[in-house]
């Protein structure tokens, strides 16, 4: 993969020329696994909204309360799904374009980098179904008043937990981003370890902005983003100490 990459150096045109095509692949990319997966958009709207609909009281059921929302709901998320997928192919396609610029130990690097950064994105996402899901929904749908009946509108659920979705994916790449920084010299293992009590209240804060506005989604999101930061600050010392330099104690 790193020998394939054409390093010669090109003019101006020829730089926007491939980033046009490399855009165009991703989006008919997207396309693709879109047509593949509209057919299915009402079983996978089914799949995300489970955490929530296992927890309505009987007889409780999830509604719409827009003329079109049974038809554009599970489309917006089928086209989301269909971004989700394509994640790993669009990464290539943004390193294919930038690996040329890249000498060959920067390349080396890189590669371990860009295959955690998907998998981390991937392991945001399912943190955010099978651990946060249950239990916020758990804990919304049972302190509201005993005559208030829980029925969700479908595309005010949906909004919720892409927010949510994306929210986790991003905050599982704080290790990858760590090791960019320590990686291209812009700071220390050193210097973010004696950071970290802003690292830890920036965390909180991050979490209360990003989540909805209740004390258990903003912990679940801060806990594992301090948690992914100290990943990040390890693992950017072994790399700090592959570079050759002294890490001071």
């Amino acid at each position: 993969m790193i020998d394939d990459i054409d390093d010669r150096p090109q003019p101006l045109v020829a730089h926007l020329t491939e980033l046009r095509d490399r855009l165009l692949k991703g989006i008919l990319a997207i396309l693709l696994v879109f047509c593949g997966l509209f057919y299915f958009a009402n079983d996978i709207y089914a799949f995300v909204s489970e955490p929530l609909r296992a927890l309505l009281p009987e007889g409780a059921t999830m509604i719409a309360t827009e003329v079109a929302s049974p038809f554009l709901t599970p489309f917006k998320l089928t086209l989301v799904t269909a971004v989700f997928v394509a994640i790993p192919y669009l990464f290539y396609q943004i390193w294919s374009f930038v690996a040329p610029g890249m000498y060959r130990k920067e390349k080396r690097l890189a590669i371990p980098l860009l295959l955690s950064s998907i998998l981390l994105f991937y392991a945001g996402a399912a943190f955010a179904y099978f651990i946060v899901f249950p239990l916020i929904f758990a804990f919304f749908t049972s302190v509201g008043p005993e005559d208030v009946t829980v029925m969700t509108d479908i595309n005010s659920y949906l909004n919720f937990v892409l927010k949510l979705f994306f929210a986790f994916g991003l905050a599982f790449e704080i290790p990858i981003a760590a090791v960019i920084l320590i990686w291209s010299g812009i700071t220390t293992p050193a210097a973010l370890a004696r950071k970290r009590p802003y690292i830890i209240v920036g965390c909180f804060v991050l979490g209360m902005l990003l989540t909805p506005p209740d004390v258990i989604s903003q912990s679940l999101l801060a806990i594992p983003m301090w948690i992914l930061f100290e990943l990040g600050v390890f693992f950017g010392r072994l790399v700090h100490k592959n570079d050759g330099e002294e890490e001071p104690d």
